[in-house]
């Protein structure tokens, strides 16, 4: 992965492929998916979250999958598009931050979204595959301890910045991996809040 330090990789049509990388993003499948099949609002059913997972509860586990699989593709294509486009890396990381970012903050839902561990991962699957497989890899070591797999991938993405340097990614690209993964961490906070109670020993006061 090349980060150039050519000035002049940044201009109207990398800026629209940014702002468009943010629209798809906020095209969110199981948003639409549970709207289309029962006309209601997945953010007010299960567990008000509107990712892959709530829409299982909603819709039943093909509901899941069909969630899961499109959060995925609109990811891909996001960050495939900016490759087909020419775009150079740094405007692909932008576009895999802004997919990202699309679909956790939809404006046209009121900025309230999924969580972006699909998207995120589609979207790392063409940005750099072999961090992606570094992380899956992880992810399914943590699984293996854990049994718990939201906690698992989010410990894999944690660790991403470290893969990235670890494999002679660069300053600039490590940056990249932090924005990534602070993206992903803070959408799923209260996750992670609930988690470290869960497992927090009991206070004497």
């Amino acid at each position: 992965m090349h980060f150039s330090d050519d000035g002049n990789w940044f201009g109207l049509p990398q800026l629209l492929g940014v702002l468009a990388a943010y629209a798809l993003g906020c095209v969110n499948t199981g948003y639409y998916l549970v709207r289309w099949k029962t006309g209601q609002d997945l953010r007010q059913l299960g567990s008000g979250n509107a990712g892959a997972k709530n829409v299982g509860r909603v819709l039943g586990s093909w509901g899941f999958a069909a969630s899961f699989v499109g959060d995925i593709l609109k990811g891909a294509l996001a960050v495939w598009g900016a490759q087909q486009a020419g775009f150079a890396t740094p405007v692909q990381a932008l576009v895999m931050l802004a997919v990202i970012a699309g679909h956790t903050w939809p404006a046209q839902l009121g900025f309230r979204g999924g969580k972006g561990m699909a998207t995120s991962y589609g979207a790392l699957l063409f940005f750099d595959p072999l961090v992606a497989g570094v992380l899956f890899v992880l992810c399914a070591m943590l699984l293996a301890v854990t049994r718990r797999f939201t906690l698992s991938a989010l410990g894999a993405y944690a660790l991403s910045p470290l893969v990235a340097a670890l494999l002679g990614r660069g300053a600039t690209a490590v940056l990249v991996f932090v924005a990534f993964t602070g993206l992903v961490l803070f959408a799923h906070r209260l996750n992670l809040r609930e988690e470290f109670a869960r497992h927090s020993p009991p206070s004497d006061s």
